[in-house]
């Protein structure tokens, strides 16, 4: 996992990109994020190289079903792109959302305190888990390959609210601003 503050720039060099550009490249902006500073978003993170270390953290939060997903243009067709703009477009979920990464890489894109971009790149045998509430969005890398365990805690969902004035007063959005004190990171 690496953690850095998304890059908005736009800039003419072949490892940067601006924010109208490939949402699949690095965005790097050189301003590391570390984990500590996720936790106090409600992010949390695991290194798991065995799927015994991913049972447990299901059995401790109480997930009882799983699935697998590949998003990738082989295992998606002619839909993979659409899918790719539907995950990176910013939302939230009542719920939380936790991804082992089986095998692949991606970014999860995580609202700060202030409304800034936090990009996460995940690899394999990577876990997260995003609170209820949290604006994010999520995308493969220059690849476009990623294979991830979605775990739920009752039947299999994935219900994203896109941001707006409605998702704004959302109680699980309410309650996920009311739950974090966070101090702002230069």
């Amino acid at each position: 996992m690496k953690a850095y503050w998304f890059d908005n720039r736009e800039i003419d060099h072949p490892t940067h990109f601006s924010a109208q550009g490939d949402q699949r490249l690095t965005h790097d902006s050189g301003r590391e994020v570390d984990a500590s500073y996720l936790a106090k978003l409600g992010v949390l993170y695991h290194h798991c190289p065995e799927l015994s270390a991913v049972d447990a953290i299901a059995k401790d939060r109480h997930y009882k079903n799983r699935d697998e997903i590949t998003v990738s243009p082989q295992a998606m067709g002619n839909v993979y792109e659409d899918k790719v703009k539907m995950f990176f477009h910013e939302h939230l979920h009542e719920d939380e959302e936790i991804r082992y990464i089986r095998d692949g890489a991606g970014y999860f894109d995580v609202r700060s305190e202030g409304d800034d971009w936090v990009r996460i790149r995940l690899e394999k045998d990577d876990l997260i888990i995003l609170p209820a509430g949290i604006y994010h969005r999520f995308t493969t890398d220059e690849n476009n390959y990623i294979k991830a365990m979605r775990l739920f805690q009752d039947e299999p969902k994935w219900t994203p609210l896109n941001r707006g004035s409605e998702t704004d007063t959302n109680q699980h959005r309410k309650s996920y601003l009311q739950s974090r004190t966070v101090t702002p990171v230069a």
